[in-house]
């Protein structure tokens, strides 16, 4: 497994920076191991399925248990490939798609420790965020969902990669599968762009303890919506642009819990199912896609098993 980033790992450009990396020597080629397993994630590879789904534990959303567990209550054949006490993985199928569903933490540096085991150690070719945001656009309700066209890379983690001129634009085929089960299920949803910040008080706009706010503060909320943004979370941007940086397909989909601007009051884990059942019909119809186009010249490369 690995062959993507193993195709990384062999560019040119890519090898002469190794040459000139001081260090290079004293860092493990494909990260730590822990007994043969990546060491963070602690996955089977062998079990990886070809669609990953990402969540946080996030206590917004309402889950009874681990997320991972209760989006795995969902799969056929469900089972356990990973626990590391950072995160939980489980693999099982969905409507013929091969789906495996993690959780951890939530915030960027928390996706790319993920997406690091996963994109090293395995040909998982779709990246997917699913989980709980709150709205910014003027039409978004509490229980309605988000289809992240793109998301405004406000946190940190992804400059580290790349300067913050590239877009973080998710895929065409993502974005067109999940409205494709989001009509199917008939639930409210929206297209949009999704704000990523690093802070989730006062750098979406909200105050921190004691009511905290700097003049700048104040005028995030109307900026992003103005701007005419939809939701804002702590994850998308990390996994779209790190999907496209690795040739992969990323995307998200989202719940709404609140509307700040709108003063649309928060409710807990609203919309929240309907959320993943999209999630997990889209990856069904992206398995389908992908079926269809196979061998096509415009076939994603992500996909190619040469």
């Amino acid at each position: 497994m690995g062959k993507l980033s193993d195709k990384i790992r062999a560019k040119e450009s890519i090898r002469q920076i190794h040459t000139q990396y001081e260090y290079d020597k004293n860092i493990p080629e494909k990260g730590f191991y822990i007994q043969g397993k990546p060491a963070l994630t602690q996955i089977d590879t062998s079990q990886v399925g070809e669609f990953v789904l990402i969540c946080v534990r996030d206590a917004l959303c309402s889950y009874d248990q681990d997320p991972a567990k209760v989006i795995a209550g969902k799969l056929n054949n469900a089972r356990m490939i990973g626990q590391s006490g950072m995160y939980l993985s489980y693999s099982g199928y969905y409507k013929g798609a091969s789906i495996t569903v993690v959780s951890g933490g939530s915030g960027a540096p928390e996706m790319e420790m993920i997406l690091y085991d996963y994109m090293e150690h395995t040909d998982a070719h779709t990246f997917l965020r699913v989980g709980g945001s709150g709205g910014f656009g003027d039409e978004v309700n509490p229980g309605d969902v988000v289809i992240s066209s793109g998301a405004v890379r406000a946190e940190g983690m992804t400059r580290a990669y790349i300067d913050a001129g590239y877009p973080a634009a998710s895929h065409y085929e993502v974005v067109c599968a999940m409205v494709e089960a989001a009509e199917k299920i008939g639930h409210p949803y929206h297209v949009g762009v999704t704000v990523s910040s690093d802070s989730d008080y006062v750098g979406g706009g909200r105050p921190g303890v004691g009511g905290y706010l700097q003049p700048e503060n104040i005028e995030k909320a109307g900026i992003y919506n103005r701007a005419g943004c939809l939701n804002g979370d702590r994850e998308s941007s990390a996994i779209i642009t790190l999907s496209a940086l690795f040739q992969r397909r990323g995307g998200s989909v989202c719940s709404v819990a609140d509307n700040m601007c709108t003063g649309r009051k928060f409710s807990a884990g609203a919309g929240h199912n309907v959320a993943v059942d999209i999630a997990l019909e889209g990856c069904a119809i992206l398995k389908r896609m992908d079926e269809e186009k196979k061998g096509k010249p415009y076939w994603h490369p992500g996909l190619a098993q040469d």
